[in-house]
């Protein structure tokens, strides 16, 4: 399945799955010689919530939280027909999440998972690759964020010094990096470099976490709709006092059984 070309592997229930879940998301998540993903996500049983997803990036790191995964898992749910509720929740590594789907003719169309609140916020992080230095907001979305604001997010070096501060050791276990333009306080538009996984078409969570550093630094406004241009679709955007809401689509790819190495 894929959010805005954010795709991951969905496997549901316990049984029979392999012992060493880093090493298989590794394997199945090769675009050569696996499926090809930016990850493996496991949709189980949870004591706490409605179901539970266990997440893995494409290199074998536990992811904590992804937005777009967790659309996806809404998606998923309802018409497998493991529930017929349009308003679940899903208990991540980042605590429990409220998802409310869209639904016309048994078809889910936008998923608007509840965040939660941005935690960690901190203005003026001075950070530096190659010798270029940024001026960041870092956030955490339930996983961490590096939001540094530009002219020109299409043309960011994602590969070169996003990577590069991605892997600082001032921020231990590494960091996802998003490269922001302010179109207006309505518009923004994000190209991302996630730890585990690289460049991606999207980023639920960072589109969250750079909406929150425009409203920091006065860029955005709370209660607003602020529509998140990504490299693969838009992403809608609302910070509230008590959670940032995300809104968008979700997509089924393919189904099928695969032979494990």
């Amino acid at each position: 399945m894929q959010g805005l070309g954010n795709d991951y592997i969905f496997l549901t229930g316990e049984k029979e799955l392999p012992a060493d879940l880093p090493a298989f998301a590794r394997e199945i998540s090769d675009r050569h010689f696996g499926v090809g993903a930016d990850g493996l996500v496991l949709i189980l049983p949870s004591e706490t919530a409605d179901f539970r997803m266990q997440m893995f990036n494409s290199d074998g790191s536990v992811g904590k939280m992804c937005g777009n995964a967790a659309r996806c898992v809404a998606k998923y749910v309802y018409e497998k027909g493991l529930t017929d509720k349009t308003e679940i929740t899903l208990e991540t590594l980042s605590g429990v999440k409220p998802i409310y789907l869209t639904v016309k003719d048994d078809i889910v169309g936008d998923v608007t998972v509840s965040m939660g609140p941005p935690l960690s916020v901190r203005d003026h992080v001075r950070v530096t690759a190659d010798g270029a230095v940024y001026d960041a907001v870092t956030v955490s979305m339930g996983n961490p964020h590096c939001v540094i604001f530009t002219d020109d997010a299409a043309g960011a070096p994602l590969t070169t010094h996003g990577k590069a501060i991605s892997a600082l050791p001032s921020f231990p276990g590494g960091i996802n990096v998003e490269f922001c333009e302010v179109r207006s306080p309505s518009h923004l538009v994000m190209r991302v470099w996630e730890r585990g996984s690289g460049m991606t078409l999207a980023c639920g969570t960072g589109a969250c976490a750079c909406v929150v550093a425009a409203i920091a630094r006065g860029l955005a406004k709370k209660d607003e709709d602020v529509l998140v241009e990504l490299a693969g679709g838009t992403l809608s955007v609302r910070c509230t006092d008590r959670t940032v809401f995300m809104t968008g689509p979700a997509a089924f790819v393919c189904e099928g059984i695969y032979q494990t190495r």
